[in-house]
């Protein structure tokens, strides 16, 4: 397989990526720095690998841990330069003592219910400045991922609707524990499935938890 080639969801998972979480088309980590000078050394480690594979992931350096995504956007999605990239990573920061925390990454996007997507996706695309994904055509997206992702869910035509909600994209083994923490909170589960459960607020506002 060529590495410039979209892996799907089986061969991702069995690449055995530890501390990695593949969430909406990219691979997701977060190491625990514990301080921000050790922080900005595993930076500058990542930044020297990147250089070295020519190929660069994206560095959110926070205090107490640096986020790290890994995309293809040839692909537009993981491929297996992300998959070599994210082991180097994961050595690199192993070498360090700064331990990984995979069930800490989450995305946040919006959904936009409507009942005819194709009409409105232009203006939102237009006024977001965003693009379209290749990979889905409800979608556009920030391709740096620096504004969240705007999806479009079918919805009927008829009022009332709710125009907008929200999803959060967490690791597997969180959805459930997301689910009954917001539960206690006093939400109210409206629908779950496989990959998601929709969730309502006191006041009927909508959030779906999704993988």
């Amino acid at each position: 397989m060529s590495d410039d080639a979209r892996l799907t969801s089986e061969q991702v998972d069995a690449a055995g990526l530890a501390d990695w979480r593949p969430i909406s088309q990219a691979l997701h980590a977060r190491f625990r720095t514990g301080n921000f000078a050790a922080g900005l050394r595993l930076l500058n480690q990542i930044g020297e690998a990147a250089e070295q594979a020519n190929h660069h992931p994206d560095l959110d350096l926070r205090y107490p841990h640096l986020n790290v995504r890994l995309f293809s956007h040839d692909a537009m999605g993981i491929t297996q330069r992300d998959v070599e990239l994210a082991r180097v990573i994961s050595e690199l920061a192993a070498s360090a003592g700064v331990v990984a925390a995979p069930s800490d990454v989450s995305v946040f996007e919006l959904a936009l219910d409507t009942p005819d997507y194709e009409t409105i996706k232009p203006f939102w695309r237009a006024v977001l400045g965003y693009k379209d994904n290749a990979q889905s055509e409800d979608e556009i997206r920030n391709d740096d991922a620096s504004l969240p992702t705007l999806w479009f869910k079918g919805s009927g035509a008829d009022e009332p609707r709710q125009r907008f909600h929200v999803d959060i994209r967490v690791p597997r083994e969180v959805l459930r524990q997301r689910v009954e923490a917001a539960v206690a909170a006093g939400g109210t589960e409206l629908d779950s499935g496989t990959n998601f459960t929709t969730l309502a607020d006191p006041d009927g506002n909508k959030v779906c938890v999704c993988i």
